[in-house]
């Protein structure tokens, strides 16, 4: 081989090994780049999915306030209703006083109108979810009635209420006025014995 044969091989040699030395650079940028973009990619990936998981909680937050509201605002109108209706309590109240007291024929004429404008306004609060508590005969209930006086028998089981000098009314579950009442009470021997 001649020299001149031994410099081609070389330089050829040369420009292989340099050629491979850029592919190799440019591999390895390429290498890095698609690094970089699939780290950059894995970052979005996980800011998308925190975003979602922070919108979701919002969501989750919207729903549970507009929840909140809504039953406050109920709740605010039934006290309010609660609140008209103890003040119409004492009229029904003055209505059943004065349908009691005139009985009397020359009133018969006010009276039938006095009856309707009373039923009317009894149907009315009812309507709205009163209830009016008729415990005449039935068990002493203190979460319903308020005894007011007692009356020692043997003729009624001992808690029984035996007269109702003011009706209750209860709105939804809520006693707006308990009902005073006189209740039955066996009598006590040591109480006949103080007696005597």
């Amino acid at each position: 081989m001649s020299n001149k044969d031994v410099n081609v091989n070389n330089n050829v040699n040369k420009e292989e090994s340099g050629l491979g030395a850029e592919q190799s650079a440019e591999a390895q940028t390429m290498a890095a780049d698609t690094a970089k973009a699939d780290a950059e990619m894995a970052k979005l990936t996980a800011d998308l999915e925190e975003l979602r998981q922070t919108l979701l909680r919002r969501q989750a937050d919207f729903d549970n306030y507009r929840k909140r509201i809504e039953k406050e605002r109920f709740e605010d109108s039934r006290r309010a209703t609660a609140r008209v209706i103890e003040g119409l309590i004492p009229i029904i109240d003055g209505f059943e006083h004065a349908l009691a007291a005139h009985r009397e024929a020359e009133y018969d004429s006010y009276r039938k109108g006095f009856e309707l404008i009373y039923k009317q306004l009894l149907e009315s609060i009812k309507k709205l979810g009163v209830e009016r508590i008729e415990p005449l005969g039935k068990s002493f209930d203190p979460h319903l009635h308020q005894a007011v006086d007692r009356a020692e028998t043997s003729d009624h089981k001992d808690g029984t209420i035996l007269q109702v000098f003011q009706p209750g009314y209860v709105f939804h579950g809520r006693v707006l006025r308990p009902a005073m009442v006189r209740v039955a009470v066996h009598p006590n021997p040591a109480s006949k014995e103080a007696a005597n």
